[in-house]
């Protein structure tokens, strides 16, 4: 059996969705909508935009913990062993996943550093909830003003040479994390 062609939007729908769109952003208006111009995307692609800054407009700004059902709440790590601990750490790491959430820079943390990040920051962080959105939600897991471990573990070789002749010293010898992980990472499919 032989799938049917799904039938792409006409110019004219486009254009009335375009303008229902811009209707709704009214209130919201900045900036960035005047930015877009069909000269730059095409209808259908600024549609696109219109659409996802009309959802981050109207989404809910809620801690992470609340975007499960039910609230995703987990045992303080000092009443975990170090193995149950790790189960629950990865358990956690693919809810976080189901929710487009993407933890990056974690290979310098242990298992209980992570968790413990997790606990503390992470889900009681308030952020947007863009429902049916396809975008992800970075996480990096090194402080911002952790220079040091950012330069020894994860820059590359350029982001090290630029750094060294911005700050006219030498960054400290490049190392391997010590936690390497294999994080569930966004498909490539998606840009």
């Amino acid at each position: 059996m032989s799938k049917l062609p799904i039938p792409m939007e006409s110019e004219v729908e486009l254009l009335l969705r375009n303008a229902q769109l811009r209707d709704e952003l009214e209130p919201y208006l900045d900036e960035a909508v005047e930015l877009v111009s069909i000269r730059h995307m095409s209808l259908a692609e600024e549609n696109e935009f219109l659409a996802s800054i009309l959802a981050w407009e109207r989404a809910p700004t809620l801690p992470i913990s609340q975007w499960f059902e039910p609230e995703l709440k987990l045992p303080k790590p000092e009443s975990l062993s170090d193995s149950e601990l790790t189960a629950l750490l990865w358990q956690t790491i693919h809810q976080l996943y189901s929710q487009r959430i993407l933890l990056a820079l974690t290979d310098h943390l242990s298992d209980r550093q992570l968790y413990c990040l997790i606990v503390r920051d992470i889900l009681p962080a308030y952020e947007k909830r863009i429902a049916e959105h396809r975008n992800f939600l970075h996480w990096h897991c090194l402080q911002d003003n952790d220079m040091e471990g950012w330069l020894k573990y994860y820059a590359t070789d350029e982001e090290r040479d630029q750094w060294q002749e911005e700050n006219n010293t030498e960054p400290p010898p490049q190392q391997s994390p010590p936690y390497p992980r294999k994080m569930p990472r966004k498909p490539s499919n998606m840009g």
